[in-house]
């Protein structure tokens, strides 16, 4: 059973600019999509590939890591095209993902952009990890760890202010927030 009050951490990247080296990553722990209680950040390189080992340390290293029942990424991409592996996130933390995304991702088109990188291989094999994108009410997930049931619950239970989860809304107004003086736009 999946209680009202499971500990949820969203994790959203702030605003960047091309030229940036590094980008930082906001991480809210929620009480299911009732209230903050924890923030977490590290910086991850641009188009780099550290996103999993950034996230990894900081959920490992956290004083919250043995109440977190699951992460939840804001799409499978930080600060460009720095690509979390989450069946090696999932591996290394033991707990369970879903990544959300607002709309269907258009994989031919990250697969032709990926392409301009020399570690093209590899970035494509992360994509592959995070398994199949399906389809819940007005937002796409993929998920590690979890029955589909059990996503698509945490999903209901955390989504109170808008049409995607509150560790993910607030993860992005408070990076938003930080970065450019004001936050704006949608998560």
């Amino acid at each position: 059973m999946i209680k009202k009050e499971i500990r949820i951490v969203g994790v959203d990247d702030s605003y960047f600019e091309r030229n940036q080296e590094k980008v930082l990553v906001v991480a809210t722990i929620f009480r299911g999509g009732l209230f903050l209680d924890g923030l977490l950040s590290t910086y991850v390189e641009l188009d780099g590939k550290d996103a999993t080992e950034k996230l990894t340390k900081m959920i490992n290293n956290s004083r919250h890591k043995k109440q977190i029942k699951v992460l939840m990424l804001d799409g499978i991409t930080l600060a460009g095209f720095n690509i979390v592996d989450i069946k090696e996130l999932y591996e290394k933390t033991n707990i369970p993902i879903i990544v959300i995304n607002r709309k269907m991702p258009d994989l031919e088109k990250v697969e032709r952009a990926l392409r301009n990188f020399e570690d093209y291989e590899e970035r494509m094999k992360k994509i592959k990890n995070a398994g199949e994108i399906k389809k819940f009410k007005k937002l796409y997930y993929q998920k590690i760890g979890l029955s589909d049931i059990e996503c698509q619950k945490i999903i209901e239970i955390s989504t109170t202010r808008g049409d995607i989860p509150e560790p993910l809304r607030i993860a992005h107004i408070i990076a938003t927030g930080i970065v450019r003086g004001e936050s704006y736009g949608r998560a």
